[in-house]
């Protein structure tokens, strides 16, 4: 795998190979905060226990800094972070009539736990090589 992902890096090129990470973080994140934010409103039927939407919304808008400032370690940690979202997914998709959205939560967080990681790794040789 090692050897694999240097010669991509030394084909394509690290700026090219971290742009790429980083516009399936950025997308992968804008879809699963809208399904979280989704799941979190369809929970809370009177409107009153906001509760739930905190407990969706939360861990992901934590990592927005992290984002915008185009942090490798942030980046690494919300790959962990969003492997809870898929296990998450996972078990949605197990009930009866919410196979599609569970489906669709773990196929957008295994998206960005790839971004991520391939991101953070990217950025970093990145960083590296310029020092």
């Amino acid at each position: 795998m090692r050897r694999w992902l240097e010669d991509l890096e030394a084909r394509q090129g690290l700026d090219h190979l971290t742009a790429r990470s980083r516009q399936l973080v950025i997308g992968s994140y804008v879809v699963l905060l809208a399904l979280m934010l989704y799941r979190g409103v369809a929970i809370q039927s009177d409107g009153s226990n906001v509760g739930p939407l905190v407990a969706f919304v939360l861990p992901l808008v934590l990592f927005l800094p992290s984002i915008l400032a185009r942090r490798a370690r942030g980046h690494a940690w919300l790959a962990f972070v969003s492997l809870l979202y898929f296990a998450q997914g996972v078990m949605v998709a197990s009930l009866p009539g919410e196979m599609l959205r569970g489906g669709l939560e773990a196929l957008v967080s295994l998206s960005l736990f790839t971004g991520c990681t391939g991101y953070a790794r990217f950025r970093s040789r990145q960083l590296k090589a310029r020092q």
